[in-house]
């Protein structure tokens, strides 16, 4: 973890005024939405704080606006739902678990890719003591939302395939309905290999209805971009070198910091 980027990033959002839990679930919650995720160096993203401030608020939960993360990826033993994404296959999808490591909470997610872009997640509380594994709930779970979604089932047997940890904050703007997530101290790992990336860069994912919002508007007039990325995918590209990564060459460059 860059210590300077996290207390550069804890002292932006310190200007923001704060939003509890309930209300970022009852305003925010956007399961179907559009994802666009940018990289932005820690004074773009400073700045880009500062111009949301008057409509924005962040997440803060017993006095914090940093929260761990963890997730575990599923796939097949010869990566076949990493395959999906570099063939940018039309019916494609994710499975992991994610824990909140500061309250101890876990969920099975299942992250599907729409017919017009949109990701549509799909959710199951989950024991954190099995967030290793798959449970039986769990693939029954996976099976009925791929029916639902792309009218198939699987007999697919997945299997952990690595790990991905990171400090998250979180800013809404509970009138239109906009969400920005903003990870740093991003880590990746399996059973024989760890990489730390990003070390003064901030991943924000802009997650909107539809239409670009306000967030990405901003870091248009900073001259940030969009860039066409997922963590578990770069992670899999960087923690087997010997899988094909082509869509991702010059994202992976930027996301490394070096070996662990």
């Amino acid at each position: 973890m860059n210590r300077r980027t996290q207390a550069a990033v804890i002292g932006a959002l310190s200007q923001v005024p704060p939003i509890a839990l309930a209300d970022v679930l009852s305003e925010a919650a956007l399961q179907v939405r559009v994802d666009r995720k940018y990289l932005v160096p820690i004074g773009a993203f400073v700045e880009l704080v500062t111009r949301l401030r008057d409509r924005f608020a962040v997440l803060e939960i017993d006095g914090r606006r940093m929260f761990r993360y963890e997730s575990v990826y599923f796939d097949t033993p010869s990566y076949g739902l990493y395959r999906q994404h570099v063939q940018r296959r039309r019916h494609r999808y994710k499975v992991r678990t994610r824990s909140y490591l500061d309250s101890g909470e876990c969920s099975f997610e299942v992250k599907l890719k729409g017919n017009r872009s949109e990701t549509i997640k799909a959710r199951l509380p989950y024991p954190v003591a099995d967030r290793g594994r798959l449970t039986g709930e769990a693939q029954a779970f996976l099976a009925e939302q791929l029916r639902s979604a792309y009218g198939v089932g699987t007999d697919q047997i997945l299997e952990p395939a690595l790990v991905t940890t990171y400090r998250r904050s979180t800013l809404t703007d509970p009138v239109a309905h906009e969400r920005l997530t903003c990870d740093v101290g991003l880590r990746f790992f399996d059973a024989t290999a760890a990489v730390d990336v990003l070390p003064d860069t901030v991943l924000v994912e802009s997650k909107t209805a539809g239409r670009a919002g306000t967030a990405d508007r901003v870091l248009r007039d900073l001259q940030v971009r969009p860039v066409q990325v997922s963590k578990y995918c770069v992670a899999a590209a960087l923690l087997k070198p010997g899988l094909r990564s082509n869509p991702w060459h010059r994202t992976v460059r930027r996301f490394t910091a070096g070996p662990y």
